[in-house]
């Protein structure tokens, strides 16, 4: 059995008091009979709530063409048909599809967890592209606009990661790290872990929103803001998934590549194919 220097340079009980122990209540307010408001939910409705908001000042800007109760309506259909079908979809199909084949009604238990960014991506993508057909505007038109407000809703969803103690980094003595009770232990050992989540609500919200509130203001040509966006999102997340740890049920691939890398660097081909359609103006 291989020596763990920090198990024998620090016993539990120092291990514990040497890093911060990720022990935050999933909930804002609970009550009795176990239920109440989660942090994971509030990060939903505050992103979908960003989201009505950004849209509507980007009207006021003069930066997209739609009505009120447009917007109203496309907030719905990505809120419902995009980020939670797609989300939830996603997750069900990429990461616990075995599970679903023989448990099917799990897919709609949504209060159990499990949603998958990149199934978000898609169900928003295909309800922009529906709605650019239904109101005849350009799909980079609204694509640019809802991307606006997307790093936002990211970010709070990455903290609600890190409160909720999931999604945890890989094993790591950085003096930033944490140790979260529901992560593995190493060879019996609370291994202390990157705080993998921060990571990626800094890239994913902090960083994106700075790039696409950037190309935005400077007036980018239809189209820039969203495949930056999308670009900027496969690369900040194949970085960031170097330092968590891969799903349980599924591990590495080729001994090296997490599934998130792999559905990131499709999604990278992915904005690359867009890119090439608004050239050839097919979008």
């Amino acid at each position: 059995m291989p020596r763990n220097p920090l198990r024998h340079s620090l016993g539990p009980p120092l291990l514990m008091l040497a890093y911060y122990v990720d022990n935050l209540s999933p909930y804002l307010v609970r009550f009795p009979g176990g239920w109440g408001i989660r942090y994971y939910g509030l990060a939903y409705l505050l992103g979908f709530l960003f989201l009505w908001w950004g849209l509507h000042y980007q009207q006021k800007k003069g930066w997209l063409r739609l009505s009120h109760r447009q917007i109203d309506d496309l907030v719905f259909w990505l809120a419902l048909g995009g980020v939670i079908a797609g989300g939830r979809l996603g997750y069900c199909l990429f990461y616990d599809l075995p599970h679903i084949l023989t448990h099917p009604l799990e897919l709609f238990a949504l209060w159990r967890g499990g949603m998958s960014s990149h199934g978000g991506i898609a169900g928003v993508l295909i309800v922009l592209f529906l709605s650019a057909r239904r109101w005849k505007l350009p799909f980079f038109h609204l694509a640019d606009a809802v991307v606006w407000c997307t790093p936002v809703g990211l970010g709070l969803g990455r903290i609600a990661n890190f409160i909720n103690g999931e999604l945890w980094g890989r094993p790591s003595t950085v003096p930033w790290a944490v140790v979260f009770p529901e992560a593995p232990p190493l060879l019996g050992v609370p291994m202390p872990r990157h705080p993998s989540q921060l990571y990626e609500a800094a890239l994913e919200g902090l960083f994106l929103f700075a790039l696409v509130a950037w190309l935005r203001a400077r007036g980018s040509r239809e189209g820039t803001v969203a495949l930056s966006f999308l670009a900027g999102y496969s690369v900040v997340r194949i970085l960031a998934e170097c330092f968590r740890e891969p799903d349980a049920q599924i591990g590495f691939y080729f001994g090296f590549l997490t599934q998130g890398q792999i559905l990131s660097g499709i999604t990278l081909v992915l904005a690359g194919m867009l890119w090439w359609l608004r050239r050839r103006r097919y979008l």
